[in-house]
């Protein structure tokens, strides 16, 4: 597995991703944590294909879907919407954080070495008996804090990187916690060059997201067109900032748009072709180029889903 990109399909080169958004929820089942008057059930397998159609009409090549089982994941709807779009996607194991998991799963009660054992087996074997393999470890914590069980969450994603070298991303509450994160996984003997600390830009910090870079993690900015989180005018000015201080390639784009009404073929918006259309014209406007976008949009997302050694 070692150098390739393990998709919902089937294991591909990282060269056939093309443009890559690092952190997307395509299909959701409905699930107890899923609220807000249905907003946030995907359930409908042909307007997800409608989606990725205009996706892949605005370049883009290829997904990572972060639905946990908490959330409601369904692995063989994403083969079938991979296969019908032609779209690439990659499928996650693991767990988000206790507000996703509380009174849906007992993973207060599960021990380590139980958690590396589920996520191993969805990584080499096949989610919940399913032949559909993930191809991305998740993990997660909560608002201004990390949860004994969250804290076993992320060492369990790490052990089972290094069992298969599989890649590792993760969920911050409201942007909390990431330093914490790369503190436990670093301790626990991931490999931060596979690690994307994910919804960074719900809380703008430079100095703490260069540290996390320098660091060698990948940088979530992951909620474009969010701007009750953040304006897109601060993202875009981290990013030239990022760049500016030689730490382009440690950033993944994405929108998270999880909702009914953030996608354009359920009726909503701004949907899939936001970034590509209104958030890149924007960011070759502060100076970054063609070879700065494509590390952007191509280059770092293939480099953090590549399956490293082990």
């Amino acid at each position: 597995m070692q150098n390739s990109v393990r998709t919902v399909t089937g294991d591909i080169s990282p060269a056939s991703l093309g443009m890559t958004f690092g952190h997307e929820h395509l299909f959701t089942c409905p699930a107890p944590r899923l609220q807000d008057g249905g907003d946030m059930v995907l359930d409908d397998e042909d307007k997800s294909v409608a989606e990725l159609e205009l996706y892949r009409r605005a370049s883009g090549g290829a997904l990572i879907e972060l639905t946990t089982p908490e959330f409601g994941r369904d692995p063989l709807a994403l083969r079938r919407i991979s296969e019908r779009s032609g779209v690439h996607v990659v499928a996650t194991t693991g767990h988000a954080s206790a507000d996703y998991w509380r009174d849906v799963l007992d993973l207060d009660g599960m021990r380590e070495d139980d958690l590396v054992a589920e996520m191993v087996r969805d990584l080499t074997v096949g989610i919940d008996g399913t032949p559909v393999r993930a191809g991305i470890i998740k993990a997660g914590t909560s608002h201004n804090a990390v949860l004994p069980a969250e804290e076993r969450v992320i060492r369990a994603a790490a052990r089972a990187q290094r069992e298969t070298g599989a890649p590792i991303t993760t969920h911050t509450t409201a942007g909390t916690m990431a330093s914490e994160q790369a503190r436990i996984f670093l301790s626990a003997g991931a490999d931060p060059r596979r690690v994307c600390l994910g919804h960074l830009d719900r809380h703008l910090d430079f100095d703490t997201h260069r540290d996390l870079a320098e660091q060698g993690f990948f940088l979530g900015y992951d909620c474009i067109s969010k701007d009750w989180y953040e304006p897109d005018a601060r993202r875009v000015e981290h990013i030239a900032r990022l760049f500016e201080a030689g730490l382009g390639a440690h950033i993944c784009l994405s929108g998270d748009l999880a909702r009914r009404s953030q996608l354009v073929a359920w009726g909503g918006g701004p949907g899939y072709t936001y970034i590509p259309w209104r958030f890149v014209p924007w960011l070759r406007r502060v100076g970054l180029g063609d070879a700065e976008l494509r590390m952007l949009l191509v280059d770092n997302p293939a480099r953090l889903l590549t399956w490293g050694p082990c």
